[in-house]
């Protein structure tokens, strides 16, 4: 079973590294919203700290490259927005 926890949590993981390169490449942050990534992140947080109490190490794995992918685009977010356009 736990080969389906890792293959769910790699596609998952994944989709975020282009939003992540692209954000870091060409610091462009108009598209991305401040709340919906704080609230994922926290999410993401939570669903972390699931797995750590279960010991399900694809939830472990998945959501602690996640959290900190979300957590980089959160903070390109705050430090590359600039002005009322960019939110």
């Amino acid at each position: 079973m736990d080969w389906t926890g890792y293959l769910a949590a790699s596609l998952t993981t994944c989709s975020f590294v282009p939003q992540a390169w692209l954000t870091f490449r060409t610091r462009d942050v108009r598209g991305i919203s401040l709340g919906m990534y704080g609230v994922f992140a926290l999410g993401v947080a939570l669903w972390l700290a699931y797995g750590l109490l279960l010991r399900a190490w694809p939830l472990v794995l998945a959501n602690g490259i996640t959290l900190a992918l979300a957590i980089a685009i959160l903070a390109m977010k705050l430090r590359y927005r600039s002005g009322p356009a960019a939110r």
